[in-house]
């Protein structure tokens, strides 16, 4: 089968577990919910949970409660921002009552009775049809704007309406019953602006000078009364106003010389659209890719780098394999390391020995094999390198049985499968197999990594690796969850927090991916096709 027609028809489609679609927008939002646990947040353990992706508050007979309760976000307050989420709401009972809100820029009751008991500004919402989307004020002057209406709050803390912005029945038609809704809350300087599914909702602006609030708490409350179960998922905020002025981490990108031909080891282009990505996620990060191909002439590029990114032909051609000594000294920095696909292999002896010092691990000849094969990740470790990726299946060139450091020291595994017989079904060779491998998988059915973490020792003064044996196929970078996953690895490398939602992506098409490959574009090849392709992986279900 020729390369082009296994890229375009070869893959096995992605299972998302996502819940909602993100637009091209994202850049520069950080997740406040890892979708997993409630670490970083503060609540009634009797109340909160983690369910199905979302934070759910849940009030029953059994468990009532006397006043307002909050789950409050414990990691930080914050100031002018924008807060993305979405919500769904239910009554527990035939008289339909449920009543919630998201607090911001809010406090702490002092000395109340209930530990979780908040003040401050609100963006309600309601399983009934009046409040959701209004401006109140929870133990703060009471209601600032009702649905549909822009309000001053003057120096006596009392709203003046200025402006009619909207029909609170028109409003309330956009909201969905028992079902999730999109929450946009803004805050700059005294102004605010509430928005629900894109329809705006209220605008006030506080010229209140005793009382109001340039900074704050967030939280989102369970009401008193009757029972109800409040679901809130997907929360992430954008800091507005001015950004740091200084601190972005320098990513350094080294693509390797031209290699298989169209959409096959693609790596300048595939240098080319990480750093991109990078570069448009909002994080405090510079990425650039070397000019040309192998190890740069220059090598004062690498000056002030805080990770590294290779990738390249490896094996005997590997391009670190002649500079092995001032690569060493530049790893001896701390700098971090990220080595793609065939830039894993290099060759036994120094080289290889120099790899288990930088990431952990790499492929040995005669001991590591490199079929093409569709592996399921269908459940990922708890790590950084892996917030906000859901479990994916890919077709790739997915190398495995990596020759590890002694015992796995400071080795974890990130995606990890147990490759099938038919990947072992060719006749042994340096690369395709051997005893050692054949007994791991065919006879003792030990999963194998293809994808790992490392964590260096004090001599490279904590320096991160990581090897990815996937990406043989360029058009695989258009797959969401196995992009998110590599730049993840690149900021944690960079010794950078990962956000809990994972690196902002910017959407890309397959027109996005042809561009900058070392090949022309064959005649035969469909662009529309490989479209229907990345629709298809990166539909959410």
């Amino acid at each position: 089968m020729n390369r082009l027609f296994f890229a375009l028809f070869a893959f096995v489609l992605v299972l998302p577990l996502g819940q909602s679609v993100r637009g091209a927008d994202e850049a520069g939002f950080k997740c406040l919910f890892d979708g997993k646990t409630l670490n970083g947040w503060d609540g009634d353990p009797r109340l909160w949970r983690v369910e199905n992706g979302a934070i759910v508050g849940e009030t029953t007979p059994d468990k009532p409660v006397v006043s307002n309760s909050f789950l409050i976000y414990k990691d930080g307050e914050f100031s002018d921002f924008e807060l993305r989420l979405q919500y769904r709401i239910t009554p527990m009972n035939d008289k339909g009552f449920a009543n919630s809100g998201v607090q911001y820029r809010s406090f702490r009751i002092p000395d109340d009775k209930n530990a979780w008991r908040i003040g401050g500004y609100q963006a309600d919402f309601e399983a009934g049809d009046t409040w959701s989307g209004i401006l109140y004020g929870e133990a703060f002057r009471g209601i600032l704007a009702k649905r549909g209406e822009k309000t001053v709050i003057g120096d006596n803390g009392k709203p003046t309406v200025v402006e009619k912005i909207g029909d609170t029945a028109e409003i309330q038609s956009h909201i969905k019953k028992n079902d999730w809704n999109d929450y946009v809350i803004t805050a700059k300087g005294y102004h605010f602006t509430h928005q629900i599914n894109g329809v705006t909702t209220i605008e006030s602006t506080d010229e209140d000078k005793d009382k109001r609030r340039d900074t704050g708490l967030l939280a989102f409350q369970v009401h008193k009364g009757q029972p109800m179960k409040v679901e809130i998922r997907n929360v992430r905020i954008k800091p507005l106003g001015a950004e740091a002025a200084a601190g972005k981490k320098k990513i350094v990108l080294v693509p390797g010389p031209k290699s298989h031909g169209w959409g096959a080891h693609e790596h300048r282009a595939g240098c080319l659209l990480l750093a991109d990505q990078l570069n448009k996620s909002g994080l405090p990060v510079e990425a650039i890719v070397t000019e040309g191909y192998g190890y740069p002439k220059d090598p004062s590029v690498f000056d002030g780098a805080d990770a590294i990114v290779v990738y390249c032909d490896g094996g005997g051609r590997h391009l670190l394999n002649d500079h092995l000594d001032e690569f060493d000294a530049i790893m001896k920095k701390g700098v971090g390391l990220v080595c793609l696909h065939y830039g894993v292999e290099t060759v036994k002896g120094k080289p290889g020995d120099m790899f288990l010092k930088w990431i952990g691990g790499y492929f040995e000849t005669d001991w590591s094999v490199n079929p093409h094969w569709v592996a399921n990740y269908d459940e990922l470790p708890m790590h950084e390198i892996t917030r906000g990726v859901e479990p994916f299946k890919m077709n790739d060139e997915w190398y495995y049985h990596m020759r590890f450091a002694d015992t796995m020291q400071n080795v974890t595994p990130i995606l990890t499968d147990l490759p099938p017989a038919s990947t072992l079904t060719r006749k042994d060779g340096p690369h395709s197999g051997n005893p050692a491998v054949r007994k791991e998988v065919l006879e003792e059915k030990k999963p194998q990594h293809m994808a790992w973490a490392y964590l260096r020792g004090s001599e490279y003064n904590g320096g991160r690796g990581f090897g990815f044996t996937g990406a043989h196929f360029h058009w695989n970078w258009g797959h969401d969850q196995f992009r998110k996953l590599v730049l993840n690895a690149v900021v944690w490398t960079a010794k950078m927090e990962v956000p809990e939602c994972g690196v902002p992506t910017q959407p890309l098409t397959a027109a996005s991916l042809e561009e900058n490959q070392d090949y022309p574009k064959p005649d035969s090849w469909k662009t529309a096709t490989m479209q229907k392709q990345l629709d298809e992986w990166n539909a959410k279900k």
